[in-house]
């Protein structure tokens, strides 16, 4: 499953997304999104988890709490949409 994680610090690291979301399962991925004119994190990020209960556990427990003194927002996240 691939879980968007919004409205992240901007000073967390891939590798600290991915050792909170460890505690739940198996991580396959864990990608912070970066301003390629900034280089600065955009503010989120996308973690695939492989197993689909681990995935929705680590969702339902992670909304809304907090990560460097901001409440993120988990969710299973949506397909991008392709406009021809």
């Amino acid at each position: 499953m691939n879980i968007y994680v919004g409205n992240l610090d901007f000073k967390v690291s891939d590798s600290e997304l991915e050792e909170i979301f460890a505690a739940f399962g198996t991580v396959s991925s864990c990608k912070i999104i970066i301003d390629k004119y900034s280089n600065r994190s955009k503010g989120f990020g996308f973690v695939t988890m492989d197993n689909d209960d681990e995935a929705s556990n680590a969702i339902n427990e992670l909304n809304g709490t907090s990560l460097k003194s901001r409440d993120i927002v988990v969710n299973e996240a949506k397909p991008r949409k392709t406009e021809y």
